[in-house]
């Protein structure tokens, strides 16, 4: 076990991974906490890292900071997806070799598994085929973070991890209309129709002072709000969704997959996870709860968590992304972990969460 007051640096420490992280380290007693938000320490400088680095000496590393986004920020913003994250794996991890972390935990996505991967992904599935062609570039990144932990345990015997967390929801999530996840950008776009709807200005006013929408605000003209929202699908009478609602998706809630972060990093070492001496690979671990909902069993169980009387339409003529993305959790399962909190009671909770956070 990890002394509680070890200092434990969590990159990213504000995001919906870093967060949940903090939260848990601090519910079960560690004391020595570190976190610096973007404007204190950009990790995508690599003088100011090594010179953060050098200054705090942290034993133990939480890799969570990454650039993020949904299907449309995925595929529009190609370039900085692939290179901002490279650039910042490279100087955390660089770093923490550098000033001889004794353990760091770095996080991806099941976004890096194949397109077509049999179902559900084992970690034995990595680079065995082409990667859905949207999220492309930002699943390479975090395959090359992954490598990069496993050759520098390989050659220097460090105790690197890499976790491959599923889709994942909770507090502090992205609610950005354009570059939020699927979940969320549902929550918050049937929360809107219902405020349009019903003719509840004092929500839509709320909503969108706190989370404008290309520079449209609360504060602006009806008509601009109706207009800018309508560009989202969002409207009086029905909300339209990217894509068929075919395609099936796993969702974890962010605080367990924080607790399936802490219990590898005080539970889980580098060697517990090798099973070929002759050649080491795939010693990741998948975090989820193996289990699916289609994004349009999805958009109903969100309808009717809010209380939503109008409609709910998919564009077929957007793109659906991965058919499925189930992972396999038998290695997690084994290792000690299991989820608790089901799909129904998440949404419930988050809605809950963002309403009371506008």
């Amino acid at each position: 076990m990890i002394d509680k007051s070890t200092k434990i640096y969590v990159a990213g420490h504000r995001g919906l991974v870093g967060s949940a992280i903090w939260n848990n380290l601090t519910d079960k007693g560690y004391t020595n906490l570190i976190g610096r938000t973007h404007k204190e320490l950009d990790l995508m400088n690599s003088a100011e890292v090594s010179r953060f680095f050098e200054e705090e000496k942290p034993e133990y590393v939480f890799l969570a900071a990454a650039h993020v986004g949904g299907i449309i920020a995925n595929n529009n913003y190609r370039a900085d997806f692939i290179y901002k994250n490279l650039q910042i794996q490279n100087n955390v991890i660089g770093e923490s070799f550098r000033n001889n972390v004794k353990k760091l935990l770095f996080l991806g996505s099941t976004c890096i598994y194949p397109k077509e991967a049999s179902q559900p992904m084992t970690e034995d599935s990595l680079l065995t085929g082409p990667l859905e062609y949207t999220n492309e570039p930002y699943a390479i990144a975090k395959i090359a973070g992954l490598k990069m932990c496993e050759s520098f345990n390989i050659q220097y015997g460090t105790n690197y991890i890499a976790v491959m967390p599923t889709n994942l929801y909770g507090p502090n999530d992205n609610f950005d209309l354009e570059k939020s996840h699927v979940l969320p950008a549902m929550i918050r776009k049937i929360h809107l129709s219902k405020a349009l709807m019903d003719g509840d200005q004092e929500t839509l006013k709320r909503d969108l002072n706190a989370r404008p929408v290309e520079q449209v605000t609360g504060e602006s003209s009806n008509k601009e709000i109706i207009d800018i929202l309508g560009k989202y699908g969002i409207t009086d009478k029905y909300v339209k969704l990217w894509g068929t609602g075919h395609p099936l998706r796993e969702f974890l809630w962010s605080e367990e997959m924080a607790d399936a972060c802490v219990f590898i990093m005080e539970n889980v070492d580098f060697a517990d996870l090798i099973e070929n001496k002759k050649e080491i690979r795939n010693c990741h671990i998948n975090i989820g709860t193996g289990k699916e909902i289609s994004i349009y069993d999805l958009a109903f169980l969100i309808k009717n968590t809010i209380g939503y009387k109008g409609e709910i339409l998919f564009d077929d003529s957007k793109p659906d992304g991965t058919m499925r993305k189930l992972t396999d959790v038998t290695k997690l399962n084994s290792l000690g972990w299991k989820h608790k909190i089901e799909v129904e009671e998440g949404v419930e909770i988050l809605y809950k969460w963002y309403y009371n956070n506008i």
